[in-house]
């Protein structure tokens, strides 16, 4: 038998009478009657274990537990097990990892104890708050339909989200396992942060009200990675957060009606709690604050959130609250200046739908925005209004710039006129500090082709991502050709970053096109035009698994992308790719534990 919990968003009134509403905090005193040969957990010590008999006879066990904090219903949580655990103590915290015996013996768990106190003291650190409860429990369920739960005090996960091989190098389970448990421990301070990583936003300070989920889960999934990224440096934090959080929303969110902070009035009508745990909510809220934190300085952000935890510590708050303790800090120093006030900023982010698609003119050095729709499925008599205020970072010629906004429709940029030479060129949005995509003009379209292909390196490498992931949004989307597209691909067989050449097959060869396109009158001219550029790329891995594999088990991107390579090459029928599949598949055949 297993029991455990899931109150979030509002179930807890099915299991207990209460006003079942996140702003309605309480104190709870919990007591559990179980069969004695299992175990029972909630988000308080146990306090007294006694035994008591029914009026058959029967001999049950009485786990009482402390009472807790002030806390949301929904984040009230048990689990009656027979499971075993490991633990250690961090801080005076003591922090165990539940799971089922044979697992806990095999050392399945050993990666996950090893990491959460490490990411506790992180984030503590970061933040200059404490974590207020003394004990943490961490329990793995053989299945469990949220994928995990920050309950305060005892977090909840799939096996599959915290469990690794013990002995194991580091591999992408590690990296997955790292990012989960980053998130829910940020949770016990906000609500949410990566699975272990923000309990301090959500638990900590909740929201008011659900429209404002995204304080929770969008700050919870921003620190997940830096969480990840101390316990894990060999992750590039820009990478993977793009590739993982802002990329995947931005394909997304073009295409959804609604913004990511609501009314309640139009949530009470016509969206259901349950549809706000999306990727609007966990990835958008992630982006935007991602792009927050670029433009304030991460000293001055972690400041205004040190200070906003500190003030709504066991209580409640909306995305204002947060405004208000950044304005407070902004107010307080001169070295970041703003055009506006930080509430009218952030508002034209999370209070409408969608996002801004920026347009370049080289000639005039003239910036425009539009919202970034699908001018396919346009009518012709659609109106859209909406504007952002959008800090811009940019290059010029491979210098770095002093951030600049765009606060109108359309605005001139004096220094960002160019000469005519086909050297002089400008890059914006370097490294995706903004949540928005980019167009530019012919001109500068060419040139930056041009770089690309005599000296790639000269645009950061998430730049480069960047550009091939917003011009193929953009053929998709009808504001350019697919022979714009293509001509910043040219550059390709010096490319040697997985990532990017995932976007550029994930865009050129859906993976649910791929019996379509083999008998299309398209696939010999992409064999062709592929394998010439992959080349270089695929003999560089294909030579490390012939020669050794082992030596890939610390790259994280070749963990998640290198199949993709690897199943094109053999698609486009590099002979090759066919053979390595060959003696892969005979070594393997010879011997089933071959990696």
């Amino acid at each position: 038998m297993l029991v455990a919990s899931q109150m979030e968003p509002t179930y807890a009134r099915r299991v207990y009478p209460c006003f079942d509403e996140p702003a309605m905090k309480a104190t709870f005193k919990i007591r559990i009657i179980h069969d004695p040969s299992y175990v029972a957990l909630s988000n308080m010590p146990a306090i007294d274990v006694s035994e008591v008999k029914d009026e058959n006879g029967s001999l049950w066990t009485v786990t009482t537990f402390n009472t807790s904090p002030k806390m949301s219903t929904y984040l009230t949580a048990f689990v009656i097990c027979d499971f075993d655990y490991v633990s250690r103590t961090e801080r005076g915290n003591e922090i165990r990892i539940w799971a089922r015996k044979e697992e806990v013996e095999i050392g399945y768990v050993d990666y996950a104890l090893n990491i959460t106190g490490q990411i506790f003291s992180f984030l503590e650190d970061m933040l200059n708050v404490s974590y207020p409860l003394p004990k943490t429990d961490l329990v793995a369920l053989p299945d469990f339909g949220a994928g995990a739960m920050e309950n305060w005090g005892l977090m909840i996960f799939q096996e599959a989200s915290l469990m690794t091989l013990p002995g194991d190098e580091f591999t992408g389970r590690k990296a997955v396992i790292a990012l989960i448990v980053s998130h829910e421990l940020g949770h016990q301070a906000y609500l949410k942060v990566f699975l272990f990583q923000f309990k301090w936003f959500g638990n900590l300070v909740t929201m008011n009200w659900w429209n404002d989920l995204w304080l929770n889960e969008g700050l919870a999934s921003y620190f997940e990675y830096l969480g990840a990224i101390f316990v894990e440096p060999k992750i590039s934090l820009e990478k993977t957060f793009y590739a993982h959080i802002v990329q995947p929303v931005l394909r997304e969110d073009s295409e959804i009606a609604r913004s990511l902070s609501e009314s309640e009035d139009k949530i009470k009508g016509s969206i259901s709690l349950v549809s706000l745990f999306d990727n609007i909510t966990y990835n958008k809220g992630a982006s935007i604050t991602w792009m927050l934190s670029g433009f304030l300085t991460e000293k001055l952000f972690i400041r205004a959130l040190t200070s906003y935890l500190k003030e709504f510590s066991f209580s409640n708050a909306n995305q204002d609250d947060l405004w208000t303790h950044i304005q407070m800090v902004i107010d307080a120093q001169d070295e970041v200046l703003l055009p506006a006030p930080v509430k009218e900023i952030m508002d034209s982010w999370t209070c409408q739908n969608g996002f801004p698609v920026l347009t370049l003119n080289l000639t005039t050095g003239t910036i425009r925005q539009e919202q970034f729709l699908n001018k396919n499925n346009r009518k012709s008599t659609d109106s859209y209004n909406n504007t952002w205020i959008i800090p811009i970072s940019w290059m010029s010629n491979g210098s770095s710039q002093p951030l600049t906004w765009l606060d109108k429709s359309s605005k001139m940029f004096p220094e960002m006129l160019v000469s005519e030479s086909e050297y002089d060129w400008i890059l914006l949005n370097v490294n995706l500090s903004g949540y928005y995509r980019v167009n530019y003009d012919q001109i500068n379209l060419k040139r930056l082709a041009h770089l690309l292909e005599n000296d790639p390196k000269a645009i950061p490498t998430v730049s480069r991502f960047q550009l091939i992931d917003d011009v193929f949004a953009l053929t998709d989307f009808g504001y350019v050709s697919i022979e714009t597209a293509l001509e910043l691909t040219k550059y390709l067989a010096k490319e040697d970053e997985l990532f990017i050449w995932n976007v550029v097959l994930l865009n050129l060869i859906p993976d649910h096109l791929e019996s379509t396109l083999k008998n299309h009158k398209v696939y010999p001219l992409l064999k062709k035009y592929l394998l010439k550029r992959m080349l270089p790329i695929y003999h560089y891995y294909a030579g490390f698994i012939r020669l050794n594999v082992d030596a890939l088990e610390g790259d994280y991107f070749a963990q998640l992308y290198l199949e993709k390579l690897l199943a094109t090459a053999c698609w486009l029928g590099l002979q090759d790719c066919l053979d390595l599949s060959s003696e892969l598949y005979a070594k393997w055949r010879h011997n089933p534990e071959y990696k």
